[in-house]
């Protein structure tokens, strides 16, 4: 299957610098190039793609207005079939990356990624994973909690509401960071199990992956910034 990615930054250099890179492997193909968050988003009312790179930092309109619009729509609700957002950054930890993933991205990399990662990334997200760890979402909201304030239209604290008393374990775990295996061991599971679960919590929350699920416990007050696990 072949993976169709697009690549957003106003700086040509680097479009050219990835495109190369991207263009070596047999399942990635380059879909489009734009110089800023509004050519993206009118390139994609007429070309298909899987994946967007997509920079913060650009004129007009930039990543995370572009990403919120992208994984979010006009209404909030994520649109259906819409690609997978990485976030291009200079700097980890940047509060450009942490808002954007809370506008809908599925993870951020630095721009001096070393190829092998980029790849690596490109075809994770693609697959429906996440490349930001949920850790790391845990150190960016305890860095940049009063800098990104919860909206007015954050979710309360029904949002577990479809959830099984299981699944609310499950999902709790997930947002302090722990993984499939940590989870597993905790509440005495298999994997494949806890696998299962965070499938079904993801679907059942209109989630995209395990990032977006410690946002959403950040927001539903589920979780405190500092707050350890």
């Amino acid at each position: 299957m072949t993976i169709r990615v697009m690549l957003v930054d106003d700086q040509e250099l680097l479009r050219t610098g990835f495109r190369m890179v991207l263009q070596s492997q047999g399942d990635i193909e380059i879909a489009a190039e734009a110089g800023d968050g509004a050519q993206a988003l009118d390139l994609l009312r007429t070309t298909q793609v899987d994946v967007i790179l997509m920079d913060v930092r650009m004129p007009r309109l930039d990543g995370v207005q572009a990403t919120r619009r992208i994984c979010l729509g006009e209404d909030g609700a994520p649109l259906p079939g819409a690609p997978h957002v990485l976030i291009l950054t200079t700097f980890d930890l940047d509060e450009y990356a942490f808002a954007a993933l809370k506008a809908g991205a599925s993870g951020f990399l630095l721009k001096d990624v070393p190829p092998t990662e980029l790849v690596a990334a490109i075809r994770s997200v693609h697959a429906g994973d996440a490349v930001v760890a949920p850790t790391t979402t845990r150190r960016m909201i305890d860095r940049f909690a009063e800098v990104l304030p919860t909206p007015a239209s954050a979710p309360g604290p029904t949002t577990l509401s479809p959830l099984t008393e299981r699944e609310r374990e499950v999902f709790l775990l997930v947002a302090q960071g722990l993984s499939n295996g940590e989870i597993a061991a905790r509440l005495v599971l298999s994997e494949a199990t806890v696998k299962t679960h965070v499938g079904r919590i993801l679907a059942k929350l209109n989630l995209r992956d395990r990032v977006q699920a410690v946002v959403l416990a950040y927001e539903a007050g589920l979780i405190r910034a500092g707050a350890g696990d």
